[in-house]
Formats: structure tokens, C-alpha cells, sequence
């Protein structure tokens, strides 16, 4: 019987669902191809209904000895997971990284993710299948389970048209490598960012001649320089200023940005501070460094004081409501996307706006400096006078971290966190929230890529992005600072069955109150004395408390320890690592003080 006429064989009016017997080129192949051509060595994948293609294509490449031609697959059990993997992958490794979740659900799914991924500029294409389009057995790949019809929504990319750079479907087979390597082109093209890729059951199955695309095609765009007229200009205000300042906030998303920076910096004896940043910007023991600023109630010295202001790679240089420079100061913003089209509102009262990368536009500033001169006295006057700050400053850091009333504190937490990873070649993940000041200034990171966050909204990431970390850096020691409310967020028994899986071992430290303390600081700043104040009710509390390290050890194995006495905490910390550096994950929650009534804690 013709192969055609197959298909009406049974029920009138119905036709059976062609079956792929035999083994051949597809869709799904070329795609897995055209990531591995990218330059794709994982991808992240929870599976589903809509990927037989993708996961015939791999047990074929493995039947045929081609497995090591494609990327490898990292089954992840949960979506927020297996993005915050992929986007911490790219942002260890420089390399862009690939998802592939299911349908509208498992898209919906990412949903904090994505967002992370958007605000944190990480080049992540993510796949999604499609419902299958046929019902009647028209096409391999046809509907054939009853969840085809519920998960078919009207506009499934439209989920994430608000968070990608790019979204397009896979019509056909035939230029599915064409549809690949312009989606990492431009996902890996600053400002870089996540793009999203769907594909039908049917398209994914449609048989294929085998063939390439040379991926040298789609380079990124080249970094952006400043014009002459414009880094002359910054320069010149920079020279001639008493109190200049650089504000940045991820300019250390490229390491080799740092050294430029210092380079100026120390060229002009400029005091740097670092602004919602999630990123180690400027060495922490530099004396022109000058601190950190999040969330902070009171005006910045320095940033009222500043007669030239230069911001660099900030999404957040300052609060205007809470901190912000004088009306007369000079600003000048140097940005990859210097105006923040992604944010319905931004502002900052720039006389240059200039869209280029900074590690290209500190050294022309720099050179510039040089090539015109400045006043080395006034210069050298402040020198001096920055430098003696820097250590009055640090000092007082010091002087805070001891335990108080025989209590944890979080500055006593990240000390004893510091000192432990003193002679490590340490990657450290920052998601401690309502700690991230306390974190930073205690912390002091110095090595340009050893210490980052999402630099997103959305609570979790560290989790997937330990092991996206350790998978892009496996010679390093990966350590996550997280609050507890973060801790659970981040889908904890499946990041640890993960990490065990797939023998990525990290240290997880919770810093723990029992509760957000978030909400509680947000509802304090705009009612101070309210009736949520006089009650301290604030719907907060994690009572009765949760065994967070548990979960680890029981989804994974984890060495696990929750710790109350300060005394105890260096030694629970070393017994910690030991058990990750043989191969164990290990997670400690440390009790800090759970914030008393009508306080902010």
C-alpha cells in the first residue's frame, strides 16, 4: 500500500499519526548543529511533549557516534532553574548559552528568569516548542496527546516579548541555522540580552538535507568608541575638576574594563563608588575606592560634593529621592545604552550622553588626560585626601565585625566568609538582598570576575546559577550569599539533585532572619510610623522555621548545617568547604537577628 494512502486506513474520516520509523536528518538535528556551531557546549533543557524531535535527533547523534558534535544536554527539573543556569553560564564563560523549555507552560515558568536575564545583559537563546498545527495525523509530529490542545494559546511569544531582544518561530527546516545564528548575533551584541526561538512538532520533525552555515557570518557588533570631540570634552572636565567622581554599576561585566578604569582613576586621583552593583567594578583595597551604595536613606557626600560626575555602566548611579548630586554638577553618562530604553523611566541630566563600551572609552579618556595635561598639585592634594578617606572608611567597616549580645551579625558573617576564602580561587554568587550592602563593603572583592549577581529583579538565580558557574568554571570554588527568602525561591531540591548530578559542587551560606525583610524595609520607608510600625505587622515571618540546608541534603546529598553560636560559625564554614572540595555541595544557614518590632532590619 502506498505510503500516502497509509494514512486513511481505519475510522473514516480519521487518520492514524505517521510514525518516524526511519532514522534521518531533521530540523531538530540542524538546530542542535547550528548551537554547537555557535560555539553552544551545554544547553540547559527541560523537556516536554513538544521535543520528541530534539530528543530523537540526540539518541541518533548518540547511535551514530555524534554525540560530542552537538551540545551536551543538562536535564534540569525546573525551568527557573535551567535559565538562571544558562544565564550565569554566559556570564562566567563570555560565551553565549541555550535553553529549551516546554511550550507555553514551561515558558511561563521562567518567568522570573527571564527577567533576570534581560536585566542582567545575559546572550541566552531559549527554545520553546509550539502546539502541533495538524489534528488529523497530516504530518509527523501531529497531535496525539490531549495536552496539545490545552497548552495552544493565542500568543505564546508574546510571554516574553517584553524581556528578549529578539523572538521569531521556525517555519521550516530550511533556514532553521539561518534563524539560529541571527538570534545569537543578536543576543550576544551589546547591550547583550535573551532571545526566543519557537518550533512546532512538525517543523522540528521535517526531514532535512544536511547542511551548514558558517557562523563567522554572524559575528556580534564590534565595541563602540566614544568620538574624539566627546572623549576630549569628558576628559578636559575631568582634568580640570576639584571634586570629580565616577559612579559605575556593571562595568565589570567586561574584566578587562577594570584595569582601564583603575588606570584612569588612579591617573587622576578619582574616588570611585560602585552603584547597584552586581559585578566587582573596581578593586575593593584600591584607595580610591570609595564604597558601594544600594538602597541607601541618607545623601552621599561624595556625590554632593562632585563638581564633574562621570557615570559608567549604571542602570541606578543614585536615588534622586534619597541621594543625588548637585544641580550645578557636571554629568556625563557612558553607557552601551546610555538613555535605558528598556526603562519607561529614566533620567539623568547628562550634558553628554554617549552610547560606547567602557573599557574602549576609559582608555580614550585616559589618553586624552595625558596627551593634555592636568594640574599634578591638585591632583596629588587629593590623592592624599581620597586615600586617608578610603582607610578611615575601611576602618570603620573593621571595627563592625565582631558578634553583638552573642548573636550572628551579617557584617561577623561575611568577615568570617572572607577570611575562609582567603587563599581560594573563589567565584561568588550575590543574592543576599536586603544584605547586599553589608556583603560588598565586607566582602571586598579585589579579582576582576570573581563576584556577581542577576542584576535582575526576580529572587532565585543563584540556585541554577551555581551550577551554570561551576559547569562554565570548574577549577573555581563557587559560593553563594543568599537570604533565606532567596534560598526558596530558588527551587532548592532541584538545583541540588542538579548539582549532584552533574558533580557540581558549590557552598551555599544563608543568611538567616527567618522571614523577608524586604517588605518589611520597603512598608517602613513610605509609612515610618504607621499602624504596620506600631504592630510590627508585616506578614513576614517564615514561623515555624523551615530546615533549609535539609532540603539540600535530602534532594542531594548536601552537607548540611544550620548555625546559632558565633564561636561555632569559622569552623562550621571550614568543615563546609572541605566537604566541597571533595566533591559534596554544602549549605549552612547562619541565624542573624530577626528584626525587632518597628525597626528595620
Amino acid at each position: 500500500m502506498p505510503h500516502a494512502a497509509r494514512h486513511n486506513v481505519g475510522v473514516p474520516g480519521r487518520r492514524r499519526t505517521p510514525q518516524v520509523s526511519e532514522r534521518y536528518y531533521t530540523t531538530s538535528t540542524a538546530f542542535l548543529e547550528a548551537l554547537a556551531e555557535a560555539g553552544i557546549t551545554h544547553v540547559f533543557a527541560n523537556l516536554g511533549s513538544d521535543h520528541p524531535g530534539i530528543i530523537e535527533a540526540m539518541a541518533q547523534a548518540r547511535a551514530d557516534g555524534r554525540e560530542g558534535k552537538l551540545p551536551k544536554l543538562v536535564v534540569c527539573p525546573h525551568e527557573m532553574v535551567a535559565l538562571s543556569a544558562a544565564h550565569a553560564y554566559a556570564l562566567v564563560s563570555g560565551q553565549p548559552s541555550a535553553v529549551i523549555v516546554h511550550v507555553d507552560g514551561g515558558t511561563q515558568n521562567m518567568g522570573g528568569a527571564i527577567s533576570n536575564a534581560a536585566a542582567g545583559r545575559a546572550p541566552v537563546l531559549v527554545f520553546a516548542g509550539t502546539s502541533p498545527f495538524t489534528l488529523r495525523g497530516e504530518l509527523p509530529g501531529t497531535r496525539n496527546e490531549f495536552i496539545h490542545w490545552i497548552q495552544d494559546v493565542r500568543d505564546q511569544r508574546g510571554i516574553m516579548r517584553g524581556y528578549v531582544k529578539y523572538d521569531n518561530e521556525i517555519r521550516t527546516g530550511k533556514n532553521v541555522k539561518q534563524l539560529v545564528h541571527r538570534a545569537l548575533q543578536i543576543a550576544n551584541s551589546e547591550p547583550k540580552g535573551p532571545v526566543y526561538l519557537t518550533g512546532p512538532r512538525e517543523v522540528m520533525e521535517e526531514p532535512l538535507q544536511p547542511h551548514a552555515v558558517d557562523p563567522a557570518a554572524y559575528r556580534p557588533v564590534e565595541p563602540a568608541a566614544l568620538t574624539a570631540e566627546v572623549a576630549g570634552e569628558i576628559a578636559a572636565a575631568l582634568a580640570a575638576a576639584r571634586n570629580p567622581l565616577i559612579i559605575t554599576g556593571h562595568l565589570g561585566r567586561d574584566p578587562e574594563a577594570v584595569p582601564a578604569l583603575v588606570e584612569l582613576a588612579q591617573l587622576l586621583a578619582i574616588p570611585v563608588i560602585e552603584s547597584a552593583s552586581f559585578r566587582m567594578n573596581f578593586p575593593a583595597d584600591h584607595p580610591m575606592h570609595r564604597g558601594w551604595q544600594f538602597t541607601t536613606a541618607t545623601q552621599n557626600p561624595l556625590l554632593a560634593a562632585a563638581d564633574v560626575l562621570l557615570v559608567l555602566d549604571s542602570d541606578v548611579p543614585y536615588i534622586e529621592s534619597n541621594s543625588s548630586p548637585a544641580d550645578d554638577a557636571a554629568i556625563y553618562v557612558v553607557d552601551i545604552d546610555p538613555v535605558k530604553a528598556g526603562i519607561s523611566l529614566w533620567h539623568v541630566p547628562a550634558r553628554r550622553s554617549a552610547g560606547a563600551n567602557s573599557r574602549v572609552a576609559v582608555r580614550q579618556i585616559a589618553e586624552s588626560v595625558r596627551d593634555h595635561g592636568f594640574d599634578s598639585g591638585l591632583v596629588e592634594e587629593r590623592r592624599a585626601r581620597v586615600t586617608a578617606e578610603h582607610d578611615a572608611q575601611r576602618a570603620a567597616w573593621e571595627a563592625d565585625e565582631h558578634p553583638e549580645n552573642g548573636l550572628i551579625t551579617p557584617a561577623y558573617l561575611t568577615a568570617c566568609v572572607r577570611d575562609l576564602l582567603a587563599d581560594q580561587d573563589a567565584l561568588i554568587l550575590t543574592e543576599s538582598v536586603t544584605n547586599f550592602q553589608t556583603v560588598a563593603e565586607h566582602l571586598r572583592v579585589n579579582k576582576p570576575g570573581s563576584y556577581l549577581g542577576s542584576g535582575g529583579a526576580s529572587l532565585g538565580w543563584h540556585g541554577g546559577g551555581s551550577v551554570g558557574a561551576k559547569l562554565a568554571s570548574p577549577e573555581r570554588v563557587v559560593v553563594s550569599l543568599v537570604g533565606d527568602g532567596t534560598y526558596l525561591f530558588s527551587v532548592p531540591a532541584s538545583v541540588h539533585w542538579l548539582a549532584r548530578r552533574y558533580g557540581t559542587p558549590s557552598l551555599t551560606v544563608i543568611y538567616d532572619n527567618r522571614g523577608w525583610r524586604a517588605p518589611k524595609q520597603s512598608t517602613l520607608g513610605v509609612h515610618p510610623k504607621g499602624a504596620a510600625w506600631a504592630a510590627d505587622d508585616f506578614h513576614v515571618s517564615f514561623e515555624p522555621e523551615a530546615d533549609l540546608p535539609g532540603i539540600a541534603a535530602a534532594a542531594g546529598g548536601a552537607y548540611a548545617a544550620t548555625v546559632d553560636d558565633p564561636a561555632e560559625l569559622p569552623g562550621v564554614l571550614k568543615e563546609a568547604l572541605a566537604a566541597v572540595h571533595a566533591g559534596r555541595s554544602a549549605v549552612v544557614a547562619a541565624h542573624i537577628p530577626v528584626a525587632q518590632p518597628g525597626t528595620p532590619a
